[in-house]
């Protein structure tokens, strides 16, 4: 069974219908993102009506649960690689999921994850 899961832009792109995107996700039986994936999308929404549109579009998707292995590992990428890479919160905690359920991330920003070696991206 293919499973991967979607950063945050991979969605966007997607709801964008992004032809190629949607050809490589068509390759997986579970895509899966998380609740810092889903409060990006959500603070990105421009109105109510666009809001509904997402919290509607990302159903089909499995959301993994975070849970404190996650968040401590998250804490730990921030406190090695903030000053030296500027890693970002939502950032570290897409990885830090990536990493304790040891699932592909397909991202279009690789930049603020290729420095981690125990995160396998998908390319694209």
């Amino acid at each position: 069974m293919a499973i991967v899961f979607i950063d945050t832009n991979i969605i966007i792109e997607y709801l964008k219908a992004n032809k190629k995107v949607i050809k490589i996700l068509e390759k997986y039986d579970t895509i899966y993102i998380n609740d810092i994936v889903i409060m990006e999308l959500y603070q990105g929404a421009k109105n109510k009506r666009e809001l509904n549109f997402i919290k509607k579009s990302i159903l089909q998707f499995e959301v993994l649960k975070i849970n404190s292995e996650i968040v401590i590992l998250a804490k730990d990428i921030l406190e090695q690689y903030t000053l030296s890479h500027n890693t970002k919160i939502m950032d570290s905690m897409i990885a830090s999921t990536v990493i304790m359920y040891n699932i592909d991330l397909y991202t279009l920003n690789k930049k603020d994850f290729k420095y981690l070696k125990q995160v396998n991206m998908i390319e694209f």
